[in-house]
């Protein structure tokens, strides 16, 4: 896997739009692993994915093989029109839940999860095999897209994770990393999360001591937060929309990571993944 394509181009947490998370433990518990979404919500999820206006959006996407609309094509409008039906999006493999790093597990909060669900991703394909990631979350009892990213981390993960002995593959934005909770340790399922903990991984308490050390001191509320530093590193293009219409989402950042946020904007946001370091 190469590292462009494994980082997330946004940040939306579960408080945010509606998943569930694990619930609250008492202190002698030992942190757990995200709390599934169910088989009906995300079947809700992939329902919206569906829909007439957002395989208009996937076309136009694929016909610009990402390229924003303030950057100009080398073909016309007639000619990206016609490669946008051509390109005839559909969606393949499962929709799954996407879970990223809890700022409670962080925080050190007993019996926080190390990951909570941020999103929904499902996998879509273009008539000329280009991949495509459709970002969904609730809102209320609905489900909406709110992003389309090129390539299929999140989907490929999921099923690394379930090929190679189960568990839940969580990202780690900040680093750029994927791992999997199994059987109560943290395993790396890319590059960036073998330079984190090891090729043989580590355990749930060392990985927490770990994201602790990196993060504790960016949390909300902290000093770095409240000097207004949340916005961390953003790279040149990062949050440029590829697509027509919309907000952007957030850059992945130390700090707006581990924040509970909501939904910026309420438009469909269409961007490539664009790679972020800790701020």
């Amino acid at each position: 896997m190469t590292s462009i394509r494994n980082v997330a181009a946004g940040v939306l947490l579960a408080a945010g739009i509606g998943l569930a998370v694990a619930p609250a433990a008492s202190a002698a518990e030992p942190a757990q692993g995200p709390a599934p979404v169910s088989a009906a919500e995300l079947a809700q999820a992939r329902s919206a994915v569906q829909s007439p206006a957002v395989l208009d959006q996937l076309g136009r996407f694929f016909a610009r093989k990402g390229v924003p609309p303030t950057k100009q094509l080398t073909i016309g409008a007639a000619e990206e029109a016609r490669a946008a039906s051509a390109a005839a999006p559909r969606l393949t493999g499962e929709t799954v839940p996407v879970y990223t790093l809890d700022a409670a597990f962080v925080a050190g909060t007993p019996g926080a999860a190390v990951a909570r669900a941020e999103f929904t991703a499902s996998r879509v394909v273009s008539t000329d095999g280009q991949v495509a990631s459709v970002w969904t979350v609730k809102e209320g009892s609905a489900w909406r897209v709110v992003n389309i990213a090129s390539g299929g981390d999140e989907n490929d993960y999921a099923a690394q994770a379930a090929s190679t002995g189960g568990g839940t593959a969580f990202r780690e934005p900040q680093l750029n990393a994927w791992y999997v909770l199994r059987d109560g340790r943290v395993l790396p399922l890319d590059d960036e999360a073998r330079g984190s903990v090891g090729d043989s991984g580590v355990t749930l308490a060392a990985y927490r001591q770990l994201v602790r050390e990196r993060y504790g001191d960016k949390l909300p509320g902290s000093a770095y937060d409240r000097a207004g530093k949340g916005g961390g590193y953003r790279p040149d293009a990062a949050g440029e929309p590829a697509g027509s219409g919309g907000s952007v989402l957030p850059a992945a950042t130390a700090t707006a990571a581990l924040s509970v946020t909501a939904v910026a904007g309420a438009g469909l946001a269409l961007r490539r993944r664009v790679g972020v370091r800790r701020g």
